[in-house]
Order: structure tokens, then sequence, then C-alpha cells
């Protein structure tokens, strides 16, 4: 485990996984929505497919992300391990709601110095309309890729409840 993709639906808890696993492994954590998000209005990195690359060079790195479509190929040819935290909806969406929630009254500062707001509830691109309608594309999505044979060296780690995660870790 060098190169670590933790994969999963909005909410799952990638980053916070992500970050732990960097801090006990000493690997490079890379976290992709500030990436992604580089400045007001959510805009997007005009670069992002540049600085990825070359952060990914590298022989040790932990992503917290699937990958936005122009990265995702290039995370999982260069990855060697995907944690895939594979959890029910029930498990999600309080996750998502509760974290929007908290930075949506606390103002809380985000990628790029964005925010979440009341107003943005209301977008379908706001975590918790994504976390819900999401849910199942995006695990049909990992689901083929770790099923694919371009990617079968990768090394699969796959978690349907937050408990196995939690003591998977504490065993690494």
């Amino acid at each position: 485990m060098e190169r670590i993709l933790v994969v999963g639906v909005t909410g799952a808890g990638k980053s916070t996984l992500a970050q732990a696993l960097s801090s006990q492994l000493g690997l490079p954590y890379l976290e992709m929505d500030a990436l992604y998000f580089n400045g007001p209005g959510w805009a997007v990195n005009s670069e992002l497919t540049e600085d990825v690359s070359r952060l990914t060079a590298g022989p040790r790195w932990i992503v917290d992300s699937l990958g936005y479509p122009e990265v995702r190929d290039l995370l999982w040819d260069r990855a060697d391990t995907v944690i895939w935290l594979d959890y029910p909806r029930r498990v999600i969406m309080p996750r998502v709601l509760r974290r929007s929630v908290r930075r949506t009254v606390t103002r809380e500062v985000l990628f790029g110095g964005n925010r979440e707001t009341w107003t943005g509830w209301l977008s379908r691109e706001h975590p918790a309309w994504w976390a819900w309608s999401q849910h199942g594309p995006r695990r049909r999505e990992i689901e083929r890729r770790v099923r694919d044979p371009r990617f079968a060296p990768l090394d699969t780690l796959r978690f349907g409840r937050p408990d196995d995660t939690t003591a998977w870790l504490a065993s690494v």
C-alpha cells in the first residue's frame, strides 16, 4: 500500500480515512476536492490534470476520491490499492446531512474559499442531493472499475460497514 485511492460515495468518510492512513503510514495526502475547486464560486482548477499528474507521479500518496472524470483513469492507473467504503444510504445520508448543516450554520470555509449556504441546499449539486442521487451510479462505477481487467493488479479492500473499516484501520 504505497499509492492508495479511498473511494466511496459522498459522505462515506473518504477524507477522514485517508487522513488517518496518511498519518499512520506516512503517505502524502492529496485532498481531491481541494485540488478540483480552487477559487470563489466553486471555480474549477483549469490545471487539474497537470496538477494530479505531477502529484501522483511520486511513489507514495493517498487520494480521497474516485477521481473527477478528467483524472479518474490517471488515478486508477497509478494506484496500487483501492479502499472502497461501500456503505448503504442509511449510513451515508445522516453523515452528509449533519456535515452540511454544521458547515452551513458555522459558515465553515471550504475548498477555494467557498462555503455551503442555505440557498445552496436547493441545488442538485449540494452534497445532500448529490449523495442521494449518486449513491447507485457511484457504486456501479466503482464496481465496474474494480472488476475491470485493466485495473486487475489493484489490491481492493471493500468495507460495507463503518465498524469493519475502523477494525481494519486499527490493525494496519
